[in-house]
C-alpha cells in the first residue's frame, strides 16, 4: 500500500464528496467508487486521485446536461 497520507477514511471521504457515510460505503458495495483496506485495522480507505476524478467526471455530466437544456 502506498503512503497512507494520500487515503481518506470513510468519514473523511464522505464529507469531501458531500455524501453520508453509508452513502460511500453503498457505492463501495455496488462497485461505484473502489475501495482500500488499511493494513493494520482493515478499515475501508479511498484514495484522494479516485474522490477527485469523481467528483471532476460528476462536474463534466452536470455541465454537459445543463448544455442540453
Amino acid at each position: 500500500m502506498q503512503n497512507l497520507q494520500q487515503y481518506l477514511t470513510v468519514t473523511e471521504a464522505a464529507e469531501f464528496l458531500g455524501v453520508t457515510a453509508n452513502t460511500l460505503r453503498n457505492w463501495g458495495r455496488e462497485s461505484k467508487i473502489s475501495e482500500y483496506r488499511h493494513p493494520l485495522n482493515n478499515y475501508r480507505l479511498y484514495k484522494k486521485s479516485d474522490l477527485q476524478a469523481l467528483l471532476a467526471r460528476t462536474e463534466r455530466s452536470r455541465r454537459a446536461a445543463e448544455k442540453s437544456k
